[in-house]
């Protein structure tokens, strides 16, 4: 499917939700089959064979309520930094994502987002769609990505009603390749350790800044290495495990 189209979808989309006063649910039949068609061909895309210099990534964090949306926790914001290989561009997403409970004060104490902020922003189903629109057709990149895929293939069931099948990889399964010695994990540990600033943390687009120049940075390395694609990368992290 083109990505013409597949826009020309997303805009439908979010003038069916801003139109809609329900809970914003995507009910549309021919809207679902576009949808799923564009995810079928996401999938199709070979990925592993493109050269990592020319892999345009989209590295992405969420701040969450918890870690069980299936129990009822919420996402609270996201943030997402473009790349092209190593490169870091200059195209950033964010957005809050609204919440309308009281939050539990360990929660804005943590990411600095207030009851207040989260309860007038914008329903996750409108975020959502923006994000797949900003995202296009780049590859998704999370630290500790268990976290954000369970977060988007619980939405993707329950608003969009197709499973959520955009490819997410993780950091470690590079960082593990470049310098498998090293036994950091935490963001901020790894941050520390490689000199890079560690400003605001537990911030959606903060995290993914940092998050994208750590990539940057062990990607350059991989590179270096030999490594010419993921495929190359995915082999030797195969071997390790």
């Amino acid at each position: 499917m083109a990505f013409e189209p597949f826009m020309q979808l997303l805009r439908g989309l979010r003038k069916r939700q801003e139109a809609d006063a329900g809970p914003g649910r995507i009910q549309n039949a021919k809207q679902l089959a576009y949808l799923r068609n564009m995810q079928r061909e996401a999938s199709k895309y070979d990925l592993l064979n493109v050269p990592l210099t020319e892999v345009p990534f989209m590295i992405f964090d969420i701040e969450t309520t918890g870690f069980h949306p299936e129990k009822g926790d919420s996402v609270l914001s996201i943030g997402a930094v473009k790349m092209q290989g190593a490169a870091i561009l200059e195209k950033t997403f964010y957005s809050l994502v609204q919440y309308e409970k009281v939050l539990p004060p360990q929660i804005t104490e943590l990411t600095g987002i207030t009851t207040e902020a989260a309860g007038a922003a914008r329903p996750f189903s409108a975020v959502y769609m923006d994000f797949l629109e900003f995202k296009s057709n780049s590859t998704l990149v999370a630290h500790h990505s268990v976290h954000e895929r369970k977060f988007m293939e619980y939405t993707s069931a329950k608003l969009l009603r197709t499973p959520f099948k955009h490819r997410i990889i993780d950091t470690s399964f590079l960082f593990k390749v470049v310098n498998p010695s090293l036994p950091l994990a935490a963001l901020e540990d790894l941050c520390l350790y490689h000199q890079i600033e560690v400003k605001d943390r537990h911030h959606a687009l903060g995290d993914a800044k940092m998050t994208a120049l750590l990539w940057s940075l062990y990607l350059e390395e991989a590179v270096q290495l030999g490594y010419e694609t993921l495929g190359d990368v995915y082999l030797k992290f195969s071997q390790l495990q």
